[in-house]
């Protein structure tokens, strides 16, 4: 794109510098991470994942001004970008706007009420402002007490502000930064830095033995006050979150911890154990950890279980998520009878506690077993069921496309191609490119096995360019061998009247698309 050497431009393609920063921002170089995306911007300016990614490199850094406009700018042309959604929400937390971050949460939450990670935010988001201001039933308030401060307020309504004040602008706010310094117990504060205390305490040694009346002494104690201040904002805001996982350090810390998890656990209240295991069952998921997801979803079902509804309101929420938990684990450990009986106790508890997201779940979570079994027209009668119960047309872009998935297994091809159809047309309703792309191809595999291979070579055409614009290679590759192939049967004469019958068996092995349990 930027050949020749008089180019000013960054050589190399948008997809390079992509995942030159995503390598980078695994590996912790965040900085470093941050120019590539920027460079990569400069390239396809506007892309919203790409923004996403920058976002949480800047909140790594905890830089949240630019993390919150850059999760801003991935909503620019789509308010219902969920990642963005939820990016936002994360910046919010971070700068400690709570309340606002709440309301993007809930909102991420209505768009994909499927994922974890919107209901662990809302919980975090209202414990943190009830650590700030105190939870509504916690605060009474009474005619008792000392009202001259009232008086005091309006007297000072009343007086005009003197104007004759000849001190230099900004002195008084700079002498409030000085002496505004939080007074805390020392331990306190320790516990809350971690290893940002030493920092400060070096710092906070170093001002004393600065002359702020030298030119040079002046300009360090400047900037030894803006460290401090800054560590001092860092205190209180995890004075207010303490209780909360949010903090990577403390996460860190936890794992270095003795594993004698009975003690620990009987310091936490039972919302925040909840909370805490939730989040470590699925970050061990996420790592592939699924034997350890397993073992602590089944321990933490276990004390759940032992509280009752007054200490936890939403038991058998908790209860009915474990088990799906369970289930995903079993799943992909290969046991699949077992992530069988797990969905459906969790399907069950949601239709016996008139639970919808339950219900949604364990169907959805039911289908992918039965796909995963081969037992394609029972999946597809589950995943049937799901659809009345969609609530996106994302959500329901993945149902049609699983389920003609199925059919096209089966080899019942003009029903496969009918459900790719729709699939295709709701996610370009969703502005979802990674699905259309899904959906193109199940629908150019469904007419290629009808022997309609003009239609089949538009289809394949159709899904190089979607692959191409999302910069996935792999697909790219995989497509343009499926397009050679059906080029050197129309250029051979291969039947475009011969079809297979409705029901026909499909011996193929189809590579290039998405397994039906390749969800979400």
């Amino acid at each position: 794109m930027y050949d020749g050497d008089e180019s000013e431009g960054p050589k190399g393609t948008f997809e390079i510098y992509k995942a030159e920063a995503d390598s980078l921002f695994k590996q912790g170089e965040y900085k470093k991470s941050i120019d590539s995306y920027t460079i990569a911007l400069e390239l396809q300016p506007g892309d919203k994942n790409t923004l996403v990614c920058r976002s949480k490199c800047y909140l790594q850094l905890g830089d949240t001004e630019n993390a919150l406009a850059d999760s801003e700018s991935s909503l620019a042309e789509d308010k219902t970008f969920h990642k963005g959604v939820y990016q936002k929400a994360q910046a919010l937390y971070y700068q400690g706007d709570f309340e606002l971050a709440l309301v993007f949460y809930h909102r991420g939450h209505k768009l994909r009420p499927e994922l974890q990670e919107f209901r662990l935010g809302i919980q975090k988001a209202q414990e943190a402002i009830d650590n700030s201001v105190g939870a509504p039933e916690k605060v009474k308030l009474t005619t008792e007490g000392d009202l001259s401060f009232f008086a005091k307020q309006d007297e000072k309504k009343i007086k005009k502000p003197a104007y004759n004040t000849y001190g230099r602008p900004g002195m008084q706010t700079q002498k409030k930064l000085e002496v505004s310094r939080p007074a805390g117990n020392e331990k306190t504060i320790k516990q809350l830095l971690g290893e940002l205390y030493g920092d400060r305490q070096y710092l906070e040694k170093l001002l004393k033995e600065t002359d702020p009346n030298t030119p040079v002494g002046k300009t360090i104690s400047g900037l030894v006050s803006q460290g401090l201040n800054y560590l001092d904002t860092r205190t209180d805001f995890w004075r207010q979150q303490k209780p909360m996982y949010a903090r990577k350090h403390e996460k860190q810390m936890m794992k270095r911890e003795n594993r004698s998890e009975g003690s620990n656990t009987a310091k936490l209240s039972p919302n925040d154990y909840i909370i805490r295991e939730l989040e470590r069952i699925d970050q061990a998921q996420v790592e592939g950890k699924y034997s350890e997801s397993l073992k602590r979803a089944q321990r933490c079902l276990n004390t759940v279980n032992g509280f009752t509804e007054d200490i936890v309101p939403n038991k058998m929420e908790v209860i009915a998520n474990l088990h799906s938990c369970i289930g995903n684990a079993y799943l992909e450990l290969g046991s699949y009878d077992k992530a069988q009986e797990q969905h459906q106790i969790d399907y069950n508890l949601g239709e016996e506690h008139d639970m919808e997201e339950a219900c949604s779940r364990g169907l959805d979570n039911l289908g992918r077993v039965y796909a995963r079994k081969g037992d394609y027209s029972q999946a597809i009668t589950v995943w049937e069921k799901k659809l009345p119960l969609s609530k996106s047309a994302l959500e329901s872009t993945w149902l049609y496309h699983e389920i003609g998935r199925c059919y096209l297994e089966m080899g019942k091809y003009q029903t496969a191609k009918e459900h790719g159809e729709k699939s295709l047309t709701l996610a370009e309703e969703a502005g979802e490119p990674q699905w259309q792309l899904q959906a193109s191809v199940l629908v150019a595999q469904s007419e290629l096995k009808l022997g309609d291979l003009s239609a089949a070579l538009s289809s394949f055409e159709l899904s190089l360019d979607l692959a191409r614009t999302q910069g996935d290679t792999s697909a790219e590759s995989a497509i343009k061998k499926a397009i050679d192939d059906v080029n050197n049967k129309i250029a051979k004469g291969s039947s475009t009247s011969v079809k297979p019958a409705e029901g026909e068996t499909n011996t193929s092995n189809n590579n290039n698309a998405a397994s039906p349990t390749n969800n979400k």
